[in-house]
């Protein structure tokens, strides 16, 4: 029989009082909130600035030659579509497994794939140098019968970013819409013109919460097998070329363990800005930082696993040129790059195994961003060396980022948080339907247990009781 602590659920928030509060801390963040905002708008004008420079002069500005094709351009863009995947993908497996931890967190988590990918779809734009060309990679019916090169791996990006931030986006839509609706009653101005379109007419019937439930699961469903294969496509761009570090076998699963792993950092990381900003203490608990964090360390060490994996691959192979690209990393030029990026993301997550560590936000907050840029120095040490060290001798060279280059990543870096800020002031990041439901099923679980019965908490309510005080 299930165990209920009757004291924790005598102190869970009161089904009346969610909406409130909820609502109340979206409209009236703290100051860091605003500061935050402000910060990210100008690094935003930063690489905007920097973009407009090179839109001017050329790709020259960025220092890119023949060899060095790629540069912090794509090694950035891998990383934001990696930082993408544990939003919608974790929310929907843990959604299937009726997870109940998930109910305060996935909101966010999803809002933070479609901003990810919102990000990552700049820097092929951006690498292409001609901005106005982009239209080459979408296919289209002309006159000419021209159709895109589909063997080059800037159309199968945009496929992958263009069916993945349509599906997240869609995933995220329809499971706001009975908040959309709490919303809507209780707005006004604006903001209740903008609710009730999007509400699309929830009532919260029977009818309504029974197609809701059916179209939630089957997204969730169909979300797994598009995750994964979005981000093996995206390693394609990589393992299908005869580049020496790239022809790998294991890049696609590799690629997606990284993705989860960076992006279950970067749920850790937005997980206590929330909390603080919105004052939202009573909802993502420390024991739901806690699950989260165990669920980091579980996904780093899959990871580690694999890096290791290759490293011993090739250095038991017989490609002298795979041997190369990783000699230059082990003692080469970009030794201090490849170590820093071993011990913030294969050493440092082992502080997680700590129970102490694990309930510590500050530490958490510092751990959380150490590990993104482990896995953000992970996508370089991919890209840079092989373009160093490549099967003609003639073409080797090292080629560092220009200022150019990093004020565009640095500017990335504020484009995607005032865009997610800026989301989480209209939107609520706490779903106030869920946070009923889990309350409703331990009261039900404590009923059960005071007379001597034992309900399953997993279980979903259909019709009005999830959306009561709305």
């Amino acid at each position: 029989m299930k165990h209920i602590d009757e004291k924790a659920i005598d102190e869970e928030i009161k089904w009346a009082k969610i909406n409130e509060d909820v609502l109340r801390h979206m409209e009236t963040p703290r100051k860091a909130y605003w500061i935050a905002l402000a910060t990210s708008f100008i690094m935003f004008l930063v690489g905007l600035t920097a973009e407009v420079y090179q839109y001017r002069y050329g790709l020259g500005v960025a220092d890119l030659n023949r060899s060095h094709m790629w540069g912090l351009y794509i090694a950035t863009f891998i990383f934001w579509v990696g930082a993408s995947h544990a939003g919608t993908l974790l929310s929907a497996f843990l959604h299937i497994i009726h997870a109940e931890w998930r109910r305060t967190i996935y909101r966010f988590a999803e809002a933070m794939t479609s901003v990810a990918l919102m990000t990552a779809a700049i820097f092929p734009m951006i690498h292409l140098g001609r901005v106005w060309n982009l239209y080459w990679v979408v296919p289209y019916v002309s006159d000419r019968e021209i159709w895109s090169n589909f063997r080059s791996p800037l159309v199968w990006d945009a496929f992958a970013i263009t069916t993945y931030l349509t599906c997240s986006l869609t995933f995220l839509y329809v499971g706001m819409i009975p908040d959309l609706a709490i919303c809507r009653d209780n707005a006004r101005g604006w903001r209740k013109k903008l609710y009730v379109v999007l509400s699309v007419g929830w009532q919260g019937t029977d009818r309504q919460w029974r197609n809701f439930r059916k179209t939630y699961m089957t997204m969730a469903c169909f979300l797994l097998p598009l995750a994964i294969s979005v981000h093996s496509v995206v390693s394609s761009d990589f393992a299908v070329s005869l580049m020496p570090g790239w022809h790998v076998t294991s890049f696609p699963p590799y690629f997606v363990a990284g993705a989860l792993y960076s992006g279950c950092a970067g749920i850790m990381t937005l997980f206590i800005i929330m909390r603080y900003f919105f004052r939202l203490e009573d909802y993502m608990t420390v024991n739901i930082m806690e699950k989260l964090c165990k669920m980091t360390f579980a996904i780093a060490m899959v990871w580690t696993y694999l890096i290791l994996a290759e490293f011993a691959a090739v250095w038991y192979g017989h490609n002298q040129a795979d041997k190369e690209v990783l000699l230059a990393k082990f003692y080469g030029p970009f030794a201090p790059y490849f170590w820093a990026m071993m011990f913030l993301a294969v050493v440092l997550p082992f502080t997680l195994a700590f129970q102490r560590l694990r309930r510590n936000m500050a530490a958490l907050m510092v751990l959380s961003i150490l590990f993104n840029i482990g896995m953000w120095l992970e996508r370089w040490m991919i890209v840079s060396p092989t373009l160093s060290h490549a099967y003609n001798p003639e073409s080797w060279n090292m080629l560092w980022p220009s200022i150019v280059q990093w004020c565009i990543v640095f500017g990335s870096l504020g484009w995607f948080g005032m865009i997610f800020l800026v989301f989480c002031k209209i939107f609520p990041m706490v779903s106030m339907y869920e946070v009923k439901e889990m309350v409703f099923h331990q009261k039900k679980d404590l009923l059960g247990h005071k007379h001597g019965h034992s309900h399953a908490g997993s279980g979903h309510v259909v019709g009005k009781p999830s959306v009561e005080g709305a």
